[in-house]
């Protein structure tokens, strides 16, 4: 239990910092166990003699998976809590890349590929709810965006310069090699989550009232709530909300499907098409990840400024995911007339990704404004329906790429980028999934 003596002066303990330290951490890591295998594609395709299209298989068994799992692992983690299901996860996640590194076939790939997307299924769902018990309302949405876009982004910049660039291409290592010391790293970041992190600042024996009154800050919500489950969720929801939820969702789709570019087929268009190795292919796939990992800030902080300059929460949100994905859709075109200047190319993705990514700290935001005590679960809905664009984008990717050459890949990316942008217009975070009421004293 929190320390609930209060004195006037007392200044509130830091324990939430620890927490989002965590958060970030397991967020980075995420990123960078996840787009490996995008580096080793190449490598897998002349170990292997795999074609793309099998490529995008493989991938397709992790998105299935990631999919399939996400929606009752977070109803899990509203129910049960976030520390025993995000620690069970994080578990699997490690021992899934061990199991990639030690396969000696194809099939035992596909396994290592579906046991990873299992781990990292709800994942984000548990960060979600952290972030609604751990994060004080009037930095929430820059803190999201730093943990769910900055830190992500981060992490798939790390398998790029890291992994790749420095681990295979200048230290010199096969890649299996590399992969176990990533391992490692997932080994000791599950166990000091386990040791630091409690499900709410009032279970933690380190948080005194100050602090958790100040994460709380005006939003009674905000406290650690008791749960609704799924059936409950269900009951309490109106055909209004249930509607939003659906746009929602279709937003993320499109999203999702635009982002599976960046996180399973640029290195392997760089090796294709322009023929790059380890050492330049991780540094030109970087560039579009980094403007990624910017846009977690500054995505963050354009919505929280506009929400307090103007007052207008839904059209504050809107306003900056609609402007990001519609001028990344643009964005997709120019790069193209510098399709055969490979640095040119990857610099423009920067700010395709930039702006694309400013998106996701909206969708992150407003998933923590209307999920309430389901936040999980609504994070982990809506990404599960983001699923369909996991498990479909590989097989069009692949496919294409295959017969029809790359530029082909990148219209289409344009094209959903376009879409995904006036999805945004039907979205109002200001409709609760759950009608809450306030608990009375």
């Amino acid at each position: 239990m929190a320390n609930t003596d209060v004195s006037p002066a007392a200044a509130p303990t830091n324990v939430r910092w620890s927490v989002f330290s965590l958060a970030f951490a397991i967020s980075a890591l995420l990123y960078l166990h996840r787009y490996v295998f995008a580096f080793i594609k190449p490598t897998l395709a002349d170990e292997y003699k795999l074609t793309n299209t099998q490529l995008g298989q493989l991938d397709s068994a992790f998105s299935f998976c990631y999919a399939g799992f996400q929606f009752p692992l977070g109803i899990a983690a509203d129910v049960w809590g976030v520390h025993l299901v995000l620690t069970g996860l994080m578990v699997l996640w490690c021992a899934a890349m061990g199991l990639m590194a030690w396969a000696p076939s194809v099939n035992w790939l596909w396994f290592s590929r579906a046991a990873l997307g299992t781990g990292q299924s709800a994942v984000y769902a548990c960060l979600s709810r952290v972030a609604r018990t751990w994060y004080p309302p009037a930095v929430r949405t820059t803190l999201q965006g730093s943990v769910g876009v900055l830190a992500g982004r981060l992490g798939a910049l790390s398998s790029s310069v890291v992994f790749t660039t420095l681990l295979l291409g200048v230290w010199g290592l096969d890649w299996r090699s590399a992969v176990w010391i990533l391992v490692a790293v997932g080994a000791v970041n599950t166990l000091l989550f386990v040791v630091v992190f409690r499900n709410s600042p009032r279970e933690h024996p380190n948080v005194d009232e100050v602090e958790a009154r100040l994460i709380d800050g005006d939003d009674v919500l905000g406290r650690a709530t008791p749960a609704l489950g799924f059936q409950a969720t269900l009951r309490s929801m109106t055909p209004r909300s249930l509607m939003n939820l659906i746009w929602l969702s279709l937003q993320n789709v499109l999203s999702t499907f635009a982002d599976n570019i960046y996180s399973n087929w640029i290195p392997l268009f760089l090796s294709q098409v322009h023929g790059l190795k380890f050492k330049e292919m991780g540094i030109y796939s970087a560039l579009p990840l980094l403007g990624g990992a910017v846009a977690g800030v500054t995505g963050g902080m354009l919505n929280d400024y506009l929400i307090v300059r103007t007052g207008n929460r839904r059209w504050s949100r809107a306003s900056v995911a609609v402007v990001g994905k519609g001028l990344a859709a643009v964005l997709m075109f120019v790069a193209l007339i510098f399709f055969d200047r490979p640095y040119v190319f990857c610099s423009i993705l920067f700010f395709v990704k930039l702006f694309g990514d400013w998106s996701l700290t909206t969708n992150l935001g407003v998933i923590t404004d209307i999920g309430g005590k389901a936040t999980a679960s609504v994070y982990a809905f809506s990404n599960s329906i983001a699923g369909i664009a996991l498990v479909a984008a590989p097989l069009v990717f692949g496919p294409v790429s295959e017969h029809y050459g790359w530029r082909p890949v990148f219209v289409i990316v344009g094209v959903t980028y376009a879409l995904c942008a006036l999805s945004w217009l039907a979205i109002d975070c200001t409709i609760p999934v759950v009608r809450e009421t306030p608990p009375e004293h």
